[in-house]
């Protein structure tokens, strides 16, 4: 998607962030993939200020303002609808409109 949003010109970089704590399964999470990564820590705690539930898609805009939430649980990118869906998220993110 990282790829698709760039090509079609919108300023997005997609990146996870780990929990604060749960730094042991960084290098399994990390093999083999390019999705840059980013480890929360207790002193920052963004997954708290940003109230994040496992596997939530925290969308922000040009001045780090969360714009929505997508769960990916709930929607499987497996799924077309649902790829397209969060797509749209991070084009109008992005976007502004």
């Amino acid at each position: 998607m990282q790829q698709e949003l760039a090509a079609g010109g919108f300023p997005v970089d997609i990146l996870g962030v780990n929990a604060a704590g749960l730094e042991s399964g960084n290098a399994a999470v990390t093999t083999g993939r390019t999705l840059p990564w980013l480890q929360d820590t207790v002193a920052v705690d963004a997954w708290h200020d940003w109230n994040v539930t496992w596997r939530d898609c925290v969308i922000l805009d040009r001045h780090n303002q969360v714009v929505a939430v997508y769960n990916l649980t709930a929607h499987n990118l497996a799924d077309p609808a649902s790829y397209a869906e969060l797509r749209t998220l991070f084009e109008v993110a992005a976007t502004g409109l």
